[in-house]
């Protein structure tokens, strides 16, 4: 698959700051980047995280980070200064005031810098596991954090488990017959006046696009070809790598909800896409942070 242009990527796609993947073995990393006064703090608390603006993120000090939380090395900065991650779980209130509160990255996620997102996500991502899955799903055994934070190592089997990221194919439909239609659909968990792209998990042993026929298939009834890879982007919701499709349906009149996970498919103009684009229509597109609200404004400015 060819990558689309890196200005079309999604926020949460852009290539951001330097993971240093390979000081992650170094023994005490955590311990020494925690003891340096230029490493810099992100504290995630359920899916929330600081700002210091409404478009970046507040990070602290070490000595400032409240206790409690898991830690993880998430990288370092363009000047060589360590990131790291505090990740708490949900609780009612804010762990310390940050200058412009606390936000989702579903919110935010957008708005932020390519550096400040994908920390972001990453945190976010790697953060749920760490709460999450103490425990081997071999033995049962409570495993010992290594890899500063990216790996479990149990203590009874020997097993070492990594965070889990599930495959999800993301998809707009072009009409077959007129380029200016595109079909979307209404989750029956959302209010009635959203809509977005097709979206489901890909299933054992299937390829990308055999799950974006399977999906669109299964959801709207229709049947695509001329399937085209558009980029991806980590979703954290709750481990999910979206891998974003454009296709274009074989017979427009063939489109109906499932009736189950889908609740109402439309075609949409591209006048009133580019209306919901601007927040001036009666329905509700996917917020800016979302790979879906990539695909759907490609489309609308012909870069599908």
């Amino acid at each position: 698959m060819t990558a689309p242009e890196s200005s079309r990527l999604s926020p949460l796609s852009q290539a951001g700051w330097d993971r240093a993947a390979h000081e992650r073995a170094i023994p005490d990393l955590l311990a020494s980047a925690k003891a340096d006064p230029t490493t810099r703090v992100l504290t995630v608390v359920g899916d929330s995280a600081p700002l210091a603006a409404t478009d970046e993120l507040r990070w602290i000090s070490p000595s400032e980070a409240p206790a409690g939380g898991e830690w993880a090395f998430l990288g370092r900065d363009a000047a060589g200064a360590a990131l790291l991650a505090t990740v708490h779980a949900a609780r009612g209130a804010e762990l310390f005031p940050a200058p412009a509160g606390w936000s989702g990255l579903r919110t935010v996620g957008g708005t932020l810098s390519a550096d400040d997102a994908g920390a972001f996500v990453a945190a976010l991502s790697l953060g749920r596991w760490l709460l999450e899955a103490p425990h081997c799903p071999a033995c049962g055994a409570l495993t010992m954090l290594v890899d500063a934070g990216w790996s479990r190592r149990c203590p009874s089997c020997g097993r070492q488990h990594f965070p889990r990221t599930d495959p999800a194919v993301i998809v707009a439909i072009t009409s077959a017959s007129d380029p200016d239609l595109l079909l979307l659909g209404s989750n029956a968990l959302w209010v009635a006046n959203r809509y977005s792209c097709f979206a489901g998990f890909v299933e054992s042993g299937e390829g990308l696009e055999a799950a974006v026929r399977r999906e669109v298939l299964e959801e709207s009834g229709i049947e695509v070809d001329a399937v085209k890879y558009r980029g991806s982007q980590a979703w954290p919701y709750p481990r999910s790598l979206m891998v974003g499709f454009h296709a274009t349906a074989v017979d427009d009149a063939a489109a109906r909800a499932d009736g189950e996970e889908i609740a109402a498919v439309r075609w949409f103009t591209r006048a009133e896409i580019g209306d919901a684009l601007r927040g001036g229509s009666e329905f509700v597109l996917p917020g800016s942070a979302s790979i879906a609200h990539r695909l759907i404004s490609d489309w609308h400015v012909g870069a599908a």
